[in-house]
């Protein structure tokens, strides 16, 4: 095993040890940390943290924030999070299982949900930068035969992409685990890569 894929499996375990202690008494950061889709799934199902009036701090514990919506049980919430991870999962393609698609499949449409001045920094060949003419187009193809692979810089941004492409109905929607800056680090050690803030 190469050292990306030993730290990369390293993250991964720390997160799950991480995801088995969360309770009541978590931080919304420790649950973020453990989860990093767990605020669309809140607000999705519950309608927290999505806009300011369901905001919550990343202070604020998990039991905080189902006492004051509605007293939401806490296990049950932790549950629907888990549950909605477990799905988040599905639609990630590693690094490499991207080159590879993209060596046999010419079809693949690259679609970058960053901002356009890091899009015109660094970009995959071939990606197209998503405005809503772009959106137009995928959602008017009504189907979605030819696959969907969603990027952002660290793969934070691009699962709300591929859940709002899914929930129009598109099915071959994926979204690059851990962004171009995994992909920098993993299959084209030329890419520059950045931070950003």
């Amino acid at each position: 095993m190469n050292s990306t894929a030993a730290r990369s499996s390293s993250d991964r375990s720390d997160r799950s040890d991480q995801s088995a202690a969360l309770a009541g008494s978590s931080t919304m950061r420790e649950v973020l940390e453990a989860y990093p889709g767990a605020q669309r799934a809140l607000f999705r199902k519950y309608h927290i943290g999505g806009c300011s009036s369901c905001a919550f701090s990343p202070e604020e514990t998990l039991a905080q924030v189902c006492a004051r919506n509605g007293d939401l049980d806490v296990a049950e919430v932790l549950e629907h999070i888990k549950s909605s991870h477990e799905q988040d999962a599905k639609i990630l393609i590693e690094p490499a299982g991207l080159a590879a698609l993209l060596k046999e499949d010419r079809s693949v449409r690259l679609v970058d949900v960053r901002s356009r001045e890091e899009f015109e920094a660094v970009h995959l060949e071939s990606s197209v930068l998503l405005s809503q003419t772009v959106m137009r187009e995928i959602l008017a193809e009504g189907t979605n035969t030819r696959p969907l692979v969603i990027l952002d810089h660290q793969g934070r941004q691009g699962l709300d992409a591929a859940a709002y492409f899914l929930g129009h109905g598109l099915q071959n929607v994926r979204c690059l685990r851990g962004g171009l800056d995994a992909w920098a680090r993993e299959v084209d050690p030329t890419m520059r890569r950045y931070k950003v803030g």
